[in-house]
């Protein structure tokens, strides 16, 4: 090595540990590729969600007016808009009117398939492009002739009745054309979550049906466009406001241009969150390798280091010089991966453009990217500054012996007090900026707890091995031999792989129970049929035909009407700051029902329940967790908007309720009497011993043909629409989540590949000594085998805790251990441990004796 001229001790420039950090990676990259891959991939994932996340919320935002299909969008559910507020919102600008519902369509053979029904006026659509094939206008298509009312439809109802164009359908008490297929729509993603394809048809069409009864859960939605000249989104809230203060018991459901889907918006946001967490898991495996890459390179450049102390370098100027060079590199690895997911959002619109439902909007998002530059660079310190501090106490006297292994020591309180302030900070940034805080905390605890683990499982298993018997097969006491002697792997193969296999069993379970929970079978005794819109007219006799046809199932029947909550302990809905996982319940109507019975599947955990008899003021009954998360104790009185009428009620109890069961049950209960007279509907549901498909279509079949108006709702083909978002997003964890396996991979690599230069001279000495090729492969397979299975073994069970967590707490969900993924998960880690590691052994065994001998 050339020593620079210029002193490095006393009145040196700033710029000097930069100067001398750089000459020393003239030499190439060698030992650090590991490390920039690590924080390239974790700083490409966490870049690449963010941006992602950027494009689609830049994309929403420009197209907030088209999605929500106006300026503001006004939503009612069970009822019309009376004239009074029609005239209010036709006075502020132009108005289109749709209603949603759904309903069972029947096509002349008789086959029914469940659909979504959306009648919309002569104006939709006011904003955007309804893309139909063939092309025809809204008139001509919607349009009765000759008996039938016009109608659009998605393409999977003509493969699923085996309709096509031109055909007759009949809902309820009405026949519809089929003249168009619906392509795309611009407001569908304001819409929510479908159970059945699109029909498209005109208002006049869906009375026709005979559908609206008191009651029927229609929504109506009016959509305002403000006049060109009326101002952005300040007017656009102003009407908003001005909505409520004019009509303030008309219990509208509102929405503004910049928030035309705020459940979209929402759940994109923790989605973000999610994979955002899941590239940090990424980076901080990563930061095993960064550690193991630092002190690999530290003692290999031991001569060097001793060399600049000679010259008069203190501790601090190494430290210095070494500490630039892992942030130069730290750097490097994070600008590779900020290009790699700056251009995700690029690639995937470029790739998928035309099959993504959701508006993109491509751009460099410089936030994003500095956040991602951010995690990358703090990462590397935070695992880095063990090993730079150590680089202070390296003597004079390393430039005179050579040492395989250096003592261990830990580096002085200045460094340890520099990396405990990096660690505070990169925790901060990671919960601070979290869109759910408390996820956040989580995370970030446990990864301590897992690090510290680890850890503690690597220092174990070295002291179990180190206290067993010594065995008489040679094979079987070098591998033990090779767990705990000086300098051993064992700390960083545990760390590296144990990290990795956590994520990995975490991943595999989720899957697995989300799979099972919409994908498999129903739970036991779930049911199989929901019925909807039943006229409460009909309710008694509908109930006896289901157990005339059904004899042998279980009906279960409840009247049910939507209202939306208002407020509570005086504090308006808007100005409540519930808890985020209980805010779902302030955002839209809900299902209430009153009954004098407690629901099956609710236990009362708070207060009493009111009997049948109950004949007082209106009482209503929570849920313990939304209540908790409201803040409601029993006595709060919460209103409920019902039907454009506020109906206060104080909480009489609090309840826990099994949803598992599928079965009917409400969020709100109220006492009987607290609707008397509304108009309302009932839903019922059929529980089959012993369903099957033929006896399920000729239920579905039997209920139309007495009922027209009920819809029928099949529970599998519910679950299985909801299983098949489940499993997109389930992809898109998967694809997040093999970024943390290939850094595992990497890290496990690189950690092996520290150790080289330790292998090299034990097999060395040992092929001297007399040992075999063949023993020496046994014995270090036999150690790779051990370390691999231990840690494993942790991998499981920490993965699979983790599962339980999220799939019970988070999702709330039922959790069912899934043993063949774990069992898969532990084969694998065993052939990727043992094959690198041998990989590395065959390598180390080709050396030739002389040249190491020389040097001891």
């Amino acid at each position: 090595m050339t020593i620079a001229p210029e002193p490095i001790s006393g009145g040196r420039p700033a710029s000097l540990p930069l100067r001398y950090a750089l000459r020393e990676l003239r030499g190439g990259l060698r030992g650090f590729y590991v490390f920039i891959a690590c924080i390239g991939l974790g700083v490409m994932a966490i870049a690449g969600v963010g941006s992602v996340s950027a494009s689609l919320g830049e994309g929403l935002a420009r197209e907030g007016r088209t999605l929500l299909g106006g300026d503001v969008a006004f939503s009612l559910f069970q009822r019309e808009a009376k004239p009074d507020e029609v005239t209010f919102l036709r006075s502020r600008g132009d108005v289109s009117v749709i209603a949603t519902l759904r309903g069972m369509a029947r096509a002349s053979d008789g086959r029914l398939a469940l659909v979504e029904i959306k009648a919309v006026d002569g104006t939709y659509p006011m904003l955007g492009e309804l893309a139909l094939d063939p092309n025809l206008p809204m008139a001509e298509l919607l349009a009765e002739r000759e008996g039938a009312f016009g109608a659009a439809v998605d393409s999977t109802l003509l493969a699923r009745l085996d309709l096509k164009l031109g055909d007759r359908v009949s809902i309820g008490g009405a026949t519809f054309q089929i003249r168009s297929v619906v392509s795309a729509e611009p407001d569908k993603l304001a819409g929510g979550l479908g159970f059945g394809p699109r029909f498209l048809t005109s208002e006049a069409g869906l009375r026709a049906t005979r559908l609206l009864q008191p009651g029927s859960l229609v929504r109506w939605t009016y959509r305002v466009r403000l006049p060109d000249n009326a101002g952005g989104d300040r007017t656009a809230t102003r009407l908003a406001d001005a909505a409520r203060n004019a009509l303030p018991e008309a219990g509208w459901e509102i929405r503004t241009r910049d928030s035309a889907s705020p459940q979209l918006e929402r759940t994109i946001s923790r989605f973000t969150q999610f994979l955002t967490l899941v590239g940090l898991a990424a980076l901080l495996v990563g930061g095993v390798g960064v550690a193991n890459a630092v002190k690999s390179h530290l003692d290999r450049r031991r001569d060097v280091i001793a060399t600049f102390k000679a010259l008069g370098a203190t501790g601090r100027d190494v430290f210095a010089i070494y500490l630039t060079q892992v942030t130069v590199l730290a750097v490097i690895g994070s600008a590779i991966g900020l290009a790699a997911g700056a251009a995700l959002p690029f690639l995937i619109v470029s790739v998928f453009g035309a099959l993504l439902p959701l508006p993109v909007v491509p751009a460099l998002h410089v936030d994003e990217l500095v956040l991602s530059l951010v995690y990358g660079l703090l990462t590397a310190l935070a695992f880095g500054l063990w090993p730079l501090g150590r680089v202070h106490d390296v003597p004079v006297a390393a430039l005179f012996r050579e040492a395989v292994t250096s003592p261990w020591h830990r580096p002085r309180w200045r460094y340890l007090a520099l990396m405990a302030a990096v660690i505070a900070l990169l925790i901060g940034v990671v919960i601070g900026l979290a869109y759910d805080k408390r996820v956040a905390t989580v995370f970030v605890v446990s990864s301590i707890a897992v690090f510290a683990l680890l850890r503690g499982i690597a220092a174990g298993l070295m002291a179990l091995a180190r206290r067993l018997p010594r065995t008489r097969i040679t094979m079987l006491r070098l591998a033990i031999a090779n767990i705990y002697r000086p300098g051993a792997l064992t700390p960083s193969v545990v760390m590296s792989l144990g990290l990795g296999l956590a994520v990995l069993v975490t991943i595999t379970q989720i899957d697995g129970n989300l799979r099972r929970q919409f994908l498999a079978a129903l739970p036991d005794r779930a049911p199989s049929f929901y019925f909807i819109d039943i006229p409460a007219t009909e309710a008694d006799r509908f109930s006896a035909f289901l157990k005339q046809a059904a004899p042998q199932s279980t009906v279960e029947e409840v009247p049910m009407l939507r209202g939306r909550i208002v407020a509570a302990r005086g504090v308006r809905a808007e100005d409540l700051k519930p808890s985020t996982d209980s805010e779902w319940v302030l955002q839209s109507d809900r299902g209430l029902t009153a009954t004098g019975e407690i629901p099956k599947g609710s236990k009362i955990v708070e207060g009493k329940w009111w009997g049948a008899g109950y004949d007082g003021p209106p009482l209503i009954s929570i849920e313990k967790k939304i209540a908790d998360g409201l803040r409601l104790k029993l006595g709060d009185e919460i209103v409920v908007n019902v039907l454009g009428r506020d109906i206060p009620a104080k909480i009489g109890n609090m309840r826990t309720i099994d949803w598992q069961g599928l079965g009917i049950n409400f969020v709100l209960v109220f006492s009987p009497n607290a609707f008397k007279g509304a108009p309302h509907t009932h839903i019922a549901t059929l529980t089959e011993t012993h369903p099957d498909s033929a006896g399920d279509a000729a239920i579905i079949k039997s209920v139309a043909d007495a009922f027209p108006m009920v819809t029928s709702v099949r529970v599998r083909e519910a679950l299985e629409t909801i299983g098949t978002v489940v499993t997109n997003l389930v992809l898109a964890i998967r694809g997040a989540s093999a970024v943390t396996l290939i850094s595992a991979v990497l890290v496990l690599g690189g950690a092996l590949a520290a150790g080289h230069r330790h292998r090299v001279y034990d097999a060395v000495i040992l092929k001297t000594l007399g040992a075999t090729r063949a023993r020496l492969l046994g014995a270090y397979a036999l150690e790779y085998l051990m370390i691999g299975f231990a840690t494993a073994v942790f991998g499981v069970i920490a993965g699979s805790v983790a599962a339980w967590l999220i799939v019970t707490r988070l999702m709330t969900l039922s959790f069912v251990w899934q043993a063949g993924s774990a069992a898969g998960v532990v084969a694998a880690a065993l052939v990727v441990t043992v094959g690198l590691g041998l990989a590395g052994t065959l390598l180390a065994l080709n050396q030739k004796p002389a040249a190491v001998l020389r040097n001891l």
